[in-house]
């Protein structure tokens, strides 16, 4: 049997293969970011997924107004969307974790709710350009939380935790990757806090592990994951020594017993990047999730070599909701739309034939 669809424990979770639904934001909630009968179907018929993680699912009650279509779980109607969700793909024979995230300093000011400003860890802009629908503008230098301010935070994690619960999903999975806010805190090119929130590894690490702590009151540790991306520029990230924070902060994560870690790591690392996969896999001894333009032979070499213990495809389920039953009979795989990746209807998001349309 191939190494992508061998079976694998999680905690308590038995997971059918090693085929991980990488977590896309496709701009499909309804309005007031909630999930609806449309997003149930896409998840569904993706359900023969290992495990599948979903979109970036924000928790910020102030966040992202002019984006109405990127979920949320900071309110009733967004759990009882989800729960809509969940109960498909559980119905379906799936596994699905839901993507917790704030997004700090990336957001504009003219996205928050009640003339909120965007906040990190630092007063520090991200470089380049935010794109929205009708233009792309300069990131604002954000608000420097305080302490105050990021217990608010911790808690509105915490909530949002307490709600996936309700929601069925099996886990939940802390955005700590791609310029989000976790990931401000983690890499120092974004934080240069003088408090028990910045400076030393451990510092910098302080304000993910108080969110794993906070969603331990809703979750045992085994059914709460980390998403980081190392070495990833996207919105104006960077870190000193990416080696030594990133392999640092998996130690610090090891001890909590989490469901996995997911690692953004690209297939072949590009000329002068740091490769930090080997020096995280020598310090996170639980599940490893690999992602980052992976097909299936690279797979199936991470997964024999010991490199990860499963693989998150993005681009491929998008195009081809049954990847797992193709890849499993060698059939082909459609391609993927682009133009359509964030559109707001159905096309290019649950039209895509599955095998079965295909043969009939």
């Amino acid at each position: 049997m191939a190494a992508l669809f061998s079976p694998l424990t999680i905690g308590d979770l038995k997971l059918a293969n090693r085929i991980v639904m990488a977590p896309m934001t496709r701009h499909r909630a309804l309005h007031g970011k909630i999930p609806g009968s449309l997003n149930a179907l896409y998840y569904t018929q993706r359900a023969g997924a290992g495990l599948i993680i979903t979109e970036s699912t924000e928790i910020d009650p102030y966040g992202a107004i002019e984006v109405p279509t990127r979920p949320g779980l900071f309110n009733d109607e967004q759990e009882a969307g989800w729960r809509l969700v969940t109960d498909a793909v559980h119905a379906a024979g799936g596994k699905i974790f839901v993507q917790l995230s704030h997004m700090g300093r990336t957001a504009l000011p003219s996205q928050l709710r009640d003339g909120r400003w965007p906040v990190g860890p630092s007063a520090l802009a991200a470089a380049g350009k935010i794109y929205t629908a009708n233009r792309a503008e300069p990131y604002v230098e954000p608000q420097a939380l305080s302490v105050d301010g990021i217990t608010t935070i911790i808690a509105g994690f915490a909530d949002a935790a307490a709600r996936a619960k309700r929601a069925r999903f099996d886990g939940i999975e802390i955005h700590g990757a791609n310029g989000y806010l976790v990931d401000q805190f983690l890499r120092d090119g974004s934080n240069i806090r003088t408090d028990n929130y910045g400076g030393s590894v451990g510092n910098r690490t302080r304000f993910l592990l108080e969110i794993i702590e906070a969603a331990k009151e809703y979750w045992p540790t085994d059914r709460i994951a980390v998403r980081l991306s190392p070495t990833n520029p996207f919105q104006g990230m960077s870190d000193s020594d990416p080696v030594a924070n990133f392999a640092g902060i998996a130690a610090l994560l090891a001890p909590f017993g989490l469901a996995y870690l997911h690692i953004v790591t690209p297939v072949v690392v590009p000329e002068g990047q740091a490769d930090v996969a080997p020096a995280i896999r020598a310090t996170f001894h639980g599940p490893l999730i690999v992602a980052g333009g992976y097909k299936r032979d690279h797979a199936e070499d991470a997964l024999t070599s010991g490199k990860a213990d499963l693989v998150a495809f993005g681009e491929a389920f998008i195009a081809n909701p049954d990847l797992p039953q193709r890849w499993r009979i060698n059939a082909p795989l459609n391609a993927a739309d682009k133009g359509t990746f964030y559109t707001t209807d159905a096309k290019g998001y649950t039209d895509y034939p599955s095998l079965e349309l295909v043969e009939d």
